[in-house]
């Protein structure tokens, strides 16, 4: 098991995500350059704090496995499984959704770069819960063949 990141208060774990992830060049255990935003961390590292959806309450549970994104993006072990796009109500062999500790979710989105390499964007992350864990589950495993096919 991973230790938390334990920090003082919402700014600094911001201050931590744009200094290591941010800035860092995150490579996947398969070789591919993971990139950061900053505005994804109000999207990752926030909850609903009613039904509507809206990420509008900061998450400490979720901001204290912010280590664990490396870790799990770089573990050559971890299940790997295609993303579901919600809207569309499918899954998307775009999307990788890496299974770590304890259900801990890291998803990102994959496209082809300008200089014709595979690259991902952070998406989101959270320690899921059992209902959600089980619907991940049932997921395909994502497959690069299928991922490099859905973006040509």
């Amino acid at each position: 098991m991973l230790p938390f990141l334990k920090l003082g208060d919402q700014v600094s774990y911001r201050t931590h995500y744009e200094h290591t992830l941010c800035r860092g060049g995150i490579i996947t255990h398969d070789g591919i350059r993971v990139f950061f935003r900053k505005q994804e961390f109000d999207h990752a590292f926030f909850e609903s704090s009613g039904r509507r959806g809206e990420n509008d309450v900061f998450s400490v549970e979720r901001a204290m496995r912010m280590d664990w994104i490396v870790p799990a993006l770089t573990d050559p072990q971890a299940k790997r499984l295609q993303g579901w796009l919600k809207k569309e109500q499918r899954h998307d062999p775009t999307r990788r959704v890496t299974v770590f500790i304890d259900g801990f979710l890291v998803v990102i989105a994959l496209r082809i770069g300008p200089d014709g390499r595979l690259r991902a964007q952070f998406v989101t992350c959270y320690p899921a819960d059992t209902r959600t864990q089980g619907k991940v589950s049932n997921a395909p495993y994502w497959r690069l063949e299928d991922c490099l096919n859905a973006l040509r």
